[in-house]
């Protein structure tokens, strides 16, 4: 999946990565992806519960050589 936007979550445990993600995803622009890397396995429940809350869309997690990649479409202001 292709996004502009990355943000490295490695070695972060909850809720860090979801806290890293609420401030990042308010500079990227409406309609844009961020790609969040991410180890910690809360992640796979975690960024899409997060995105049902706030409205933004979540686009998918894959799971790379150990790595989780999620996606996220900023469609919230």
């Amino acid at each position: 999946m292709e996004a502009q936007h990355q943000l490295d979550c490695l070695g972060l445990f909850c809720p860090m990565p979801i806290v890293k993600v609420s401030k990042r995803i308010k500079e990227v622009p409406m309609g844009e992806v961020l790609e969040i890397l991410a180890d910690d396995q809360g992640f796979i429940d975690d960024l899409p519960s997060w995105c049902k809350m706030t409205g933004n869309e979540c686009l998918g997690i894959e799971e790379l050589d150990g790595e989780l990649h999620g996606f996220v479409r900023r469609t919230v202001e």
